[in-house]
């Protein structure tokens, strides 16, 4: 007579190595995802109008972090680390940066370089002076205002010296911040503006309404691309507004 056999219980070994291995992939992904955003990549959304015609509200952006090195203001929460940037590089007038709010570091704003460091900047009459010469302005069209379509304001092509060149907003002659006093730039700090010249609180305004004068350690990067855009409702816990999109401003290189 055979004896029965009992055949041995599956191990549980092979499915807690798989859960293990899956474990390990994630984590390793995240950390590859933390390291991209904070050293070389990140994405923000235009809250606001103050860079039309260029940004306009519900732009995705994407910010290069080294552009500039590295500060306490590229890491998340803006950690109580010592002033200064690690293999800081200095901005080029008529970049676009992100960078943190020196009134407030919690928030972040984006706006251009106009001013360097040992500049003086000055707008007459609308008019942009850096060490007394005046940036070139090509009028171009009246337009509606992206973001507000009931107000007509002028698109105008301004020209730095070094060839680049970008589209402004012109919202009409005697605007608040159209006459400034003379900013000179003290070293280590940035003299900003947004494009919309007549709806931007900037560096022609004192940091506690403004940016005020810029300093090196608030900035977070250099606005690359607009990988995207939504349209105003739209928003990530909202799944009806996800396609909610402006098709027209997918891969837009920022100028």
């Amino acid at each position: 007579m055979t004896q029965a056999t009992t055949a041995p219980a599956p191990s549980s070994a092979p499915v807690w190595r798989e859960v293990r291995e899956i474990g390990v992939t994630l984590a390793a992904a995240l950390i590859l995802a933390m390291v991209i955003r904070i050293l070389l990549f990140q994405p923000f959304t235009i809250p606001s109008s103050s860079m039309e015609p260029g940004l306009v509200t519900g732009d995705y952006i994407v910010v290069s972090k080294y552009a500039y090195g590295w500060s306490r203001a590229s890491l998340p929460f803006n950690p109580p680390l010592p002033d200064g940037r690690v293999l800081g590089r200095q901005p080029k007038r008529g970049d676009v940066v992100v960078f943190r709010r020196p009134h407030d570091p919690k928030e972040v704003w984006i706006k251009r370089v106009i001013g360097l460091p040992g500049d003086t900047v000055q707008v007459r009459k609308g008019q942009v002076f850096v060490n007394g010469r005046l940036i070139g302005q090509t009028p171009l069209q009246m337009v509606s205002d992206h973001d507000a379509p009931q107000r007509r304001v002028l698109e105008v092509r301004e020209a730095l010296a070094s060839g680049k060149t970008y589209v402004t907003y012109d919202g009409g002659p005697d605007q608040p911040g159209d006459d400034t006093p003379i900013y000179r730039v003290p070293a280590g700090q940035y003299f900003m503006m947004g494009d919309n010249r007549d709806n931007s609180l900037d560096s022609r305004w004192s940091a506690d309404l403004g940016v005020g004068l810029l300093p090196a350690e608030n900035i977070v990067g250099r606005a690359e691309i607009v990988a995207a855009s939504w349209k105003p409702g739209a928003g990530l816990f909202k799944p009806w507004t996800w396609l909610n999109l402006q098709w027209g401003r997918f891969l837009k290189p920022i100028r």
